[in-house]
């Protein structure tokens, strides 16, 4: 089969590799993978940022996936092939504090597929079962392919926020965990709105827009006088931090009101922000990170109801087999949640 594996540690280098199909060990299934989507973190080792320093290479990338389950591993009794699956791609080590007291995402020891090990950019992939999760009936395996970032979203919104019915909630970063955090939230009852930057013009905050929520442009808007505006000169209740950028969170400093929250979801590295205005105003800084069980099932349930719209915020049109047009194009902004098709890697 072939992967997209990333080759060197430069920017750049992906390229399509020629590997043996992964046989499954006793406690993991083998899956062909359908569809995957590019994740920001995709971007990033395409970048290859300094977050992503400790991969190997050759690694297959790819973590947002959905695919069918082709064969299981001798201990494995709850799967069996035909299955329709989704991955949580963050692997704990089972014996940390973490890992026993339920947060496995948060493990001391984590592995992380795409990064750690092989990825679902390829043919086929292996995965430990109990790490793997039913697809409902009826829902689009491109959708499907979807579930991570998702479920990503709907921990930040539903278990890490304080977001009720109400509230006036400031999204900022209209990129894929924007778009998706923004309709967890209005599925919550909130008035949403949107920031971004002149770049997302284009793409992002008109499909923002389309989804059905109020946009901004933060470089060509007076935001002190719109935030005050929009929010009777309040302040937002919630802010969530979806950019991965250093001004991400000053921005949101200025943005929650006095007792609002701030929810970090974006990895933005180092940053500077004065305390003392939060301290102050008793705004709650909140981190959120990655998903486990309960989110998934939240974000297949979000899926199911049409409280998430996947179909308008996917983007089907790019390749594996060409794939740098499709990272160029979402680093530039003009795509948000590009889905690929993995069966070419098979033929």
């Amino acid at each position: 089969m072939r992967g997209l594996a990333k080759t060197s540690r430069d920017a750049g280098s992906m390229e399509l590799v020629d590997v043996d199909r992964p046989e499954p060990a006793a406690d993991e299934a083998l899956i062909e993978v359908e569809y995957a989507g590019l994740c920001g973190s995709d971007a990033g080792i395409y970048q290859f940022k300094s977050a992503f320093e400790r991969m190997s290479v050759p690694t297959i990338i790819g973590h947002e996936y959905t695919g069918t389950v082709v064969e299981v591993g001798d201990a494995v009794t709850r799967l069996t092939p035909g299955q329709r699956v989704v991955e949580r791609p963050i692997r704990g080590c089972d014996e940390c504090f973490q890992c026993q007291t339920g947060t496995e995402n948060l493990c001391q020891d984590i592995e992380l597929t795409g990064i750690d090990r092989d990825g679902a950019y390829a043919g086929y992939i292996t995965a430990p079962a109990d790490s793997l999760q039913l697809v409902p009936d009826g829902v689009d395996p491109r959708h499907a392919a979807l579930a991570e970032p998702t479920a990503v979203c709907t921990r930040a919104v539903i278990e890490n926020s304080r977001v009720g019915a109400g509230d006036r909630v400031l999204v900022a970063g209209p990129g894929p965990i924007g778009l998706l955090t923004a309709q967890v939230a209005d599925a919550q009852g909130a008035t949403v709105t949107v920031a971004g930057v002149s770049r997302d013009t284009s793409y992002r905050l008109p499909l923002a827009a389309e989804l059905g929520y109020d946009t901004v442009d933060i470089e060509e808007t007076d935001v002190e006088a719109y935030w005050a505006e929009e929010t009777d000169g309040i302040g937002y209740d919630v802010v969530f931090d979806t950019t991965g950028h250093p001004s991400g969170l000053p921005m949101a400093a200025d943005a929650v009101r006095k007792g609002g929250q701030i929810v970090l979801i974006g990895q933005a590295g180092e940053t500077t922000v004065p305390t003392t205005p939060l301290v102050r105003a008793e705004v709650d800084l909140q981190c959120s990170y990655s998903a486990l069980y309960r989110d998934f099932d939240r974000a297949f349930r979000l899926i199911a109801s049409g409280d998430v719209d996947h179909e308008t915020f996917l983007d089907d049109r790019f390749t594996l087999t060409d794939a740098e047009e499709a990272f160029e194009t979402f680093l530039a902004g003009e795509t948000c949640k590009p889905v690929f098709d993995v069966s070419v890697l098979r033929e």
